[in-house]
């Protein structure tokens, strides 16, 4: 085992620090539509904070104890280190963390379901199972094709609605659609990583959206995402002010960041995970900015 890095590093190396922003944004956004108005409000929107990056924790921990049981991260393995597969931890102690995660998300979503009911129940039971189901159990979705389905509603839909929900005990459509470019641009994330493993992944019988569509039409994938995702505010605007076009200004990054993905491949992706994670963080910030501005939201 590698000794040059401490436990904690490792750890944090196994949690993928450069994507656990795709938690938080649609969370912030959330907040945005529906701000805190108490106390009370402020530490449930803490705990749904804790508890989606709890979740987003167990997917990555589970992500690389998972594939490397099935012979998927190899020694030929292109992308950021894999904690199990590199041998920094060993693959009971990464199994446990993902065990302690889920642990964790559920204790937190305990009290949001006090607070939010049925619903908020049934939301914390699937994005669980589902976290586990991304790269494990009999059928991973991930290997199936399915996980892009998966990051657009459980990191866009899900987290967005769910958190007004919690502050507000309504969603209406306006949070739907805030919800939209969120959930396109964390998809986005995915497909950059997806798009670099093409031929390990392949190798290995991981049938993601990427393996099956291949190289070329994954790369209009990531261009639709980030073009949709930045024509989303036009119809925000329209339906409630003008202050909604905001994430606009993330234009110059998008072009930049997209630019930069149709031209790299293999490792040299990479960067492109940090980057398009930042686009979303810098488009959630304007959109939250622009909801917080909204005399109509």
């Amino acid at each position: 085992m590698n000794d040059t890095l401490t436990t904690p590093r490792r750890w944090l190396l196994a949690i993928r620090p450069r994507t656990l922003t795709a938690s938080i944004v649609p969370v912030v956004v959330g907040l945005a539509l529906a701000p805190p108005r108490s106390a009370g409000d402020i530490a449930i929107a803490a705990i749904t904070l804790a508890a989606a990056f709890a979740i987003q924790a167990a997917v990555n921990l589970a992500n690389d104890y998972y594939d490397y049981v099935a012979g998927i991260d190899t020694h030929e393995r292109v992308g950021p280190t894999r904690v199990v597969q590199s041998g920094l931890l060993e693959p009971a102690a990464v199994r446990r963390g993902f065990l302690a995660c889920v642990a964790a998300a559920a204790a937190l979503g305990v009290v949001l379901i006090a607070r939010g009911g049925l619903p908020i129940l049934v939301v914390g039971v699937v994005s669980l199972v589902c976290a586990y189901a991304y790269a494990g159990g009999p059928w991973p979705l991930a290997s199936h094709g399915l996980g892009d389905v998966f990051v657009f509603a459980f990191f866009g839909l899900v987290p967005v609605c769910g958190t007004v929900w919690l502050q507000r005990g309504v969603v209406e459509p306006g949070t739907v659609a805030a919800a939209v470019p969120i959930g396109l641009l964390a998809v986005a994330i995915l497909v950059v990583n997806n798009l670099r493993d093409i031929a390990t992944d392949s190798k290995a019988g991981k049938r993601t959206l990427a393996v099956r569509i291949g190289e070329r039409a994954t790369r209009v994938q990531y261009v639709a995402l980030v073009v949709v995702a930045l024509a989303w505010p036009l119809l925000l605007a329209w339906q409630f002010g003008v202050t909604l076009l905001y994430p606009l200004l993330a234009a110059p990054l998008a072009i930049r960041t997209t630019r930069e993905v149709l031209q790299r491949s293999g490792p040299a992706l990479n960067e492109m995970l940090g980057a398009t994670a930042r686009l979303q963080v810098v488009y959630g910030g304007m959109l939250a900015l622009g909801e917080l501005c909204s005399p109509l939201l």
